[in-house]
């Protein structure tokens, strides 16, 4: 990451997922959590760390026109 104090950013990650419950419409697959806030926070307030899994999602469409 260009930032070591900015949170991965959780929109795209592989793991995330939006939640069917909206109470807590953040999901991790990677890490089984769901919440109102993003994954990474939870993490980062947790652990102390930025999220470990974060993995760039590939299959995310590129906002360049070509």
């Amino acid at each position: 990451m260009d930032e070591p104090d900015r949170a991965p950013p959780c929109l795209k990650c592989q793991w995330y997922q939006v939640s069917w419950d909206p109470g807590f419409p953040h999901s991790c697959r990677q890490f089984g959590i769901k919440s109102r806030q993003l994954p990474s926070m939870l993490v980062r307030r947790s652990t102390g760390q930025h999220c470990p899994a974060f993995s760039l999602n590939t299959r995310l469409r590129s906002n360049t026109i070509e």
